[in-house]
Order: C-alpha cells, then structure tokens, then sequence
C-alpha cells in the first residue's frame, strides 16, 4: 500500500502469524477448487458484497464505492476498516476455515505470494478477465498475484517506486550537487561531507523490525529473497553488495537508528538525516505530517550499484483480489475493474489519498506532470512516473515472511556491529534452507565482494553543486530488465 506508515513497522507479527500456518497449511480447507470467473463475469451485476481495508486504501474504497453504487443501481459496497494491527491474522483465520472473508480483500504486495501459495483454493482464478489487461499494468506489481503455475489471482492497485527524497538545504550546506549522486558509492561520499558540515546522518533504519532497504537494495539488483526457480538467494554476490553497503553506511556513522514509525517521522521532521531512499508513498507522510518543510524536499532516482543500473525498485503497493467464499463474485469483480483500470478513479485517488496506481495508462495523466510546491516546484510525481516502469520484477514465493525474519538478523549484525556481510548472509542461507527445505542458489564469494565498497574507504570527495544543478529534476537511465521467473 501506498501510505505503509507503521504498518510496515508492525509486518513482523502478521508476518509470524503466516509463516506459522505455511508450516501447516496444505493449501486451505476447502475440498473446492477456486473457481475461475469467466467472460460471463462482465454482464450487469446486482446486489451487496463487502470489502474489507485498512487506512487510506479504506477512505478510498468508501469513497469509489458511492461512484459505482451511482452507476450501477441496486448494488451496495460494505467497505469495513479492519485496521492494519489483526489484519492478516483475520484473513489467515478466514482462509483456514474458508469462512468469515470479505467478498472482497485488500491485501499488501509482499503477503500476497504466500497466500497464494498456502491456500492456492482460496482464492478465485481470475486469469480469464484479467489476461487482456497484463500489459497495462507495473510488470513487478503484476508479477506479486501470479502463481507458480502461471494462473492470476489478483489485480495490482498501488505500487511503491523508489526514489531518493533528499533536504535540499542540508545538501546546499554541505556543498554536495544532488545531481552528483548516480552511484551508491557517490551517495556514501556525500554522506561523509553532509555529515561533517551539518551534523545530520544520511538515513534512518530499524534494528528491531523488517527493515526495507536490504530488499529493496535486493530488487533493485533484479532479486529478492529466492531466485532460479525458488532457491534460497540469501548469499548471492547481489546480496553480499546489499549488505556490504549497509554495513559501509553503518560503520562510516551515516545510519540514525530509529525504533518504530514514531521515530522514524520525528527524526526526519527535526531533520536529523539528510535523505530517505523510500517510495512514493513517503510523500503523503511528508506532506500531511511535516507541511512546515515545505520546499525543502526533492526527489533524485535511486543511486545505482553500477553505470547503467537500474535506479529504482519497490517498496510496498497492493492488490484487490476475491475468496473462492464471496457469495457474490460478479459484483466484486466488477468494483475491481472499475477501481483499478479506469485512469481516472486511479488519479483521483493518487490526488486525495496518495495512492500511487499499478496502472501504467494512469501515470500518463497531465496532473503527474505539474510542478508541486512542496518539492520547490519540482515535478516530483514525474519523476516517480519515469521510474515505475523500471521496477525489477522478481521471484516471490509462499516462504517470503521466512525469509525477512532471518535476514533482519543479518542486517542488524552487519549494520550496527559491522559483522562481515558475507559470513553473516551465508549463515542466514543455510539457515532459511533448512527452513523452508528449499536448495541454495550459487552463493559469493571473497572476489565478488563489491569492489565499490573498497573504493570507498580512499574517501573520494563528493561532487559539488553547482547553481544551475541544485533543485534541478533528475534523469534516470534505468537498465533493461529479464522477465522474472516464480516458483
């Protein structure tokens, strides 16, 4: 989802919850399979289904819903704010007993892989009645409601394209030219000078919870936690250059440590770091949280790990899909399509609740090209449109939530005790294969250890700015991108 605020500080329980039952869980209870909603789907549609959300994505189905009831009389959308904090241990229960769902689920990007894959009756097949619309939609989105067997069951909503928000006056006392900053080499030098001259780190992490930057970093390299088919991609030479920066970041005292949503907002409001690399949903908590910041953001494409790599990846984004249990599936498929591929509905609500749309026509529409105020005038939405397309798609498997709580271990050793990326990731490896019973893919080695991050420790100096080049909008030269494959 677009706005994530604490709910990803708070993923690690659901996230337990659901790596529990896939211990268990053979698929769901129910002895039907999930039925495919065919053609036939698309005729006139009656009566009353519900949808439960959370958030922002709940005031946005409420708000859709009085258009399409307009529309279509004798309908009625039940929207029910379930709240972030018993979300998934409601729609974990309800897939157990295949009673009790909504006719209609709300549910994150990163959860969805595992749902699929733990209860693969659960859900309806909508592969029919969305096939003619996969071109349209954010491969990496798309790519989060696909099974290992190819079928569809869901329809992308919001997706979460990185960039780097960055305090353009903390960068104008330091000297640095944001434009400088095309490599994560580039962004750690900066970091040193930014730190000398004003005091402020660079970043903000979690030691306690999921942090995002390790797999974004992942994605942003073209993997995630598993790669070849479902092997465990723990320790590939992607992830030992992930790691090997945070471990950089840490021990050059450019990370600030902040526990929870709480800290994380009140840090950047006093402006204890210089930079967020975050997702377009950043936005809406900067604006509605820190308005008196006003002009001193802008947003840069993510540093790459090399010349001609990609500069961006994801954090975050949804899907809207229907239990095999709704009683009315016509009707919630029909809400879906008319939330989802109708560019209007999807800029209206990037405009009055952030929700950045999975949907490529929609970020063709006029409004993402004006120039925002908060950002100084920058056209700050473009800049997230440009790079959407861009996403890396990767692999996603049912043992994701796994995988995120081994990792974190491995971030905070080599984060906060500068432990060697290579041995700690290793160690996570092993221990997620165990988990999971799953093989390894190749693993680093000593000599595949970035050679950016040596270069690092010479302590090149950073560009700096020059006039023209401060506040000025970013290009970016994304890489080409291989079709990803899912197990």
């Amino acid at each position: 989802m677009t706005r994530l605020n604490r709910r990803t500080l708070l993923a690690s329980a659901g996230a337990a919850a659901l790596s529990a039952v896939t211990g268990c869980a053979t698929g769901g209870v129910s002895n039907r399979e999930a039925v495919r909603l065919g053609p036939g789907a698309t005729g006139p549609v009656q009566g009353r289904i519900t949808a439960w959300a959370w958030d922002v994505a709940a005031q946005a189905l409420k708000r859709m819903a009085e258009k399409f009831e307009a529309r279509h009389p004798g309908t009625s959308i039940h929207v029910r704010d379930i709240g972030y904090d018993n979300a998934y241990d409601k729609i974990t229960v309800g897939l157990r007993a295949d009673t009790g769902l909504a006719d209609l689920l709300y549910i994150e990007g990163q959860r969805l892989p595992s749902y699929i894959g733990t209860f693969p009756r659960g859900l309806h097949d909508l592969t029919p009645l969305v096939r003619r619309y996969a071109a349209d939609f954010d491969r990496a989105a798309w790519q989060t409601g696909v099974s290992a067997d190819g079928k569809v069951f869901a329809l992308p909503w919001d997706t979460g394209p990185l960039a780097l928000f960055y305090r353009r006056d903390l960068f104008a006392r330091a000297g640095v030219d944001p434009a400088s900053l095309k490599t994560w080499d580039d962004y750690v030098r900066a970091g040193v000078a930014i730190k000398e001259k004003t005091g402020s780190k660079l970043l903000i992490m979690d030691p306690a919870e999921n942090d995002s930057l390790f797999p974004s970093l992942l994605q942003q390299q073209g993997q995630h936690w598993f790669k070849d088919g479902g092997k465990v991609a723990l320790d590939t030479p992607a992830a030992v250059r992930a790691l090997a920066l945070i471990r950089e970041l840490g021990r050059r005292d450019l990370i600030r440590w902040e526990r929870g949503w709480d800290g994380l907002v009140t840090a950047t409001k006093e402006g204890k770091v210089a930079t967020a690399p975050s997702a377009a949903w950043w936005s809406g908590t900067l604006t509605g949280e820190m308005p008196e910041l006003k002009g001193r953001f802008g947003v840069l494409p993510l540093p790459a790990f090399g010349a001609g790599g990609a500069r961006t990846s994801n954090n975050g984004g949804s899907s809207l899909c229907i239990p095999a249990q709704s009683e009315n599936p016509r009707l919630a498929w029909a809400f879906t399509r008319f939330l989802l591929t109708d560019k209007d509905n999807l800029v209206s609500m990037l405009r009055r609740e952030g929700l950045f749309p999975a949907y490529l026509p929609a970020l063709k529409d006029p409004y993402l090209r004006r120039p925002q105020p908060y950002y100084g005038g920058q056209r700050a939405w473009q800049v997230f449109a440009d790079l959407a397309p861009h996403i890396p798609p990767v692999e996603y498997t049912r043992d994701g939530p796994k995988a995120a709580d081994i990792a974190q271990k491995a971030v905070t050793a080599a984060g906060m005790r500068g432990a060697d990326p290579e041995r700690e990731l290793r160690s996570a490896a092993k221990q997620l294969a165990g988990a999971t019973g799953r093989k390894e893919a190749e693993a680093a080695h000593s000599g595949a250890r970035d050679s950016a991050h040596k270069r690092l420790r010479r302590g090149a100096r950073p560009a700096t700015a020059t006039p023209a080049a401060r506040g000025g909008r970013p290009g970016a030269a994304p890489s080409r991108l291989v079709p990803p494959k899912r197990a």
